[in-house]
């Protein structure tokens, strides 16, 4: 794959609730941007970013993978992120590194909880946002009901810039709000003609609520406006991109990703709209005590963020990471502030899906990965020699549930351990630690599914296989009230005999103030 320029490069992450279509959708614009010839299936497993068995026996993502393809001369990365609770942590690190979040709506279930979660996980790190409604196709799908709520669960900003055209199984086309055209699909080829007659209310309408909303962002516009001189569609578009590049303004697309409806417009509009690497804020990083704004120069020092890491059976490690700064080219010796250890990146290449594509160099807001680094994890900077700069970490989640598991061959105890390493390496929202005071090894996880899905890649990438058992809790005793006691010691030996009288008298004190011993002895001679 060729070389792009930041200005050329989006960076695009999709999220939403599980089930939305957010792999159908990445295959859709696979397809569409002629990278695959054929259209993969989630029930079949057959999708380019739904690649490891677990996904394919689930039919679910369970970490985000990345599909960049080329559209009218840009790089758009695309991140393809899980949307069930148990993987959120995959989504969260697809964030950080996005600079600009789709997310995927469904027109049948509307708006649901992992959609609200992630929107507020996106608006902390401020993301820009667009929104994408899908499955207009379907049985008792509406868009009027979605974009409702929508609009009701995330206020204002929420900014349609298509209607469909038809409902349910009739859904064809739809109505560019800005354009005032009708673009209809037969067989996923576009033809472009007037508003139907039965819609030219409802869109003039809308159209004229979206202008209002768009010129209010910049003053010159709006005076014109209000002059009553209708802004060119290309200024509108210029100013919908700052309002978006901004998180001001959250655009709505609509279609269908299963039938190919409008699948092209989304992949335009992430061109012409969606904001590229130099329009984000520069990155925080910490120079020694000292913070320091990063810029995505190309001609800057190289300087690089570790955000996921595959453990490939075959190839090894694979370190995928952003260039913050600079232009990385292969063969670069870089330094990890971490280990203090210099890294050689001897092949660089870009993942699509577990297709690996040979890429000449990565300049700054682009995505590759790399294979076989030493001690580098998820979370590392990789940075010029002699330049200790370091990009903090998200910090790691907090796990929900743990299970206690041993291997099932007695020999295996050391090659578990190696293995779970190596698992965590690959997932860092996995926990694993032994007990000294039950002696189990405990995995840690955010639910059922993904602790399942930890014990299976035991077996399936390291061949370790084991077995669970329930979490012994080690439970304690406390003192809940005052009492007092007294012991008596006696033995006759001959002589003189010894004899010995003491009284111990214990009360509680408050939770967790630790233990507290008084000696209260009065009159005696007691040896200390």
């Amino acid at each position: 794959m060729k070389s792009f320029p930041p200005a050329k490069i989006r960076n695009v992450a999709f999220v939403g609730h599980g089930g939305a279509g957010k792999t159908t959708l990445t295959e859709a614009l696979l397809f569409a941007a002629g990278v695959i010839n054929r259209k993969g299936r989630v029930e079949d497993g057959t999708t380019v970013s739904d690649f490891d068995a677990e996904e394919v026996k689930r039919n679910i993502s369970v970490s985000a993978s990345l599909a960049p393809f080329e559209w009218d001369g840009y790089k758009i990365n695309l991140l393809d992120s899980p949307g069930y609770a148990d993987f959120a942590p995959d989504a969260i690190a697809a964030l950080r590194v996005a600079d600009l979040a789709v997310f995927v709506v469904s027109a049948v279930e509307g708006v649901e909880v992992q959609t609200e979660f992630m929107w507020k996980t996106a608006a902390q790190l401020n993301v820009p946002r667009m929104i994408f409604v899908n499955k207009l196709d379907r049985e008792r799908a509406s868009f009027q009901r979605t974009l409702e709520q929508l609009q009701q669960s995330f206020g204002a900003g929420i900014a349609p810039l298509e209607l469909p055209i038809g409902e349910e199984t009739q859904f064809r086309g739809v109505a560019d709000l800005l354009s005032d055209t009708a673009i209809t699909y037969q067989n996923g080829q576009p033809s472009t003609g007037e508003i139907p007659d039965d819609m030219q209310d409802q869109e003039h309408a809308v159209h004229d609520s979206l202008v209002e909303g768009i010129v209010v962002a910049d003053d010159d516009l709006m005076e014109r406006y209000l002059d009553g001189d209708v802004p060119s569609f290309e200024e509108l578009e210029k100013t919908l991109a700052h309002g978006v590049a901004s998180a001001q303004v959250f655009p709505v697309l609509c279609g269908s990703a299963a039938k190919d409806v409008a699948i092209d417009r989304l992949a335009t509009f992430l061109c012409e709209i969606g904001p590229s690497p130099l329009d984000r804020p520069p990155v925080t990083a910490k120079a020694g005590d000292k913070d320091t704004e990063i810029p995505p120069d190309p001609n800057g020092q190289p300087l690089a963020a570790v955000f996921k890491t595959l453990a490939d059976p075959y190839v090894g490690k694979i370190s995928i990471f952003k260039v913050l700064s600079g232009t990385i080219r292969p063969d670069a010796v870089l330094t990890n502030p971490r280990t203090h250890s210099d890294e050689k990146l001897h092949g660089l290449f870009t993942l699509r899906g577990k297709e690996q594509v040979a890429v000449n160099d990565l300049p700054a807001g682009d995505i590759g990965a790399v294979a076989k680094l030493g001690d580098v994890t998820t979370g590392d900077t990789l940075a010029p020699k002699g330049t200790p700069v370091v990009v903090p970490p998200l910090d790691p989640p907090a796990r929900v549930l743990s299970i206690a598991i041993k291997p099932k061959s007695k020999g295996d105890e050391d090659k578990l351990m190696t293995a779970l390493h190596r698992l965590q390496e690959e997932d860092v929202a996995l926990g694993v630690r032994r007990d000294d005071e039950t002696h189990q090894t405990l995995l840690s996880g955010m639910g059922e599914t993904h602790l399942a899905i930890a014990t299976e890649r035991l077996a399936r990438k390291f061949g370790v296989e084991v077995q669970t058992e329930d979490v012994i809790v080690p439970y304690r005793e406390t003192i809940s009230r005052e009492a007092e006691a007294e012991g008596k010691y006696k033995k006759q030996t001959g002589g003189h005999g010894q004899f010995g009288v003491a009284f111990l008298r214990v009360e509680p004190l408050e939770r967790g103030a630790g233990f507290e011993f008084v000696d209260k002895i009065v009159g005696g001679a007691i040896p200390r």
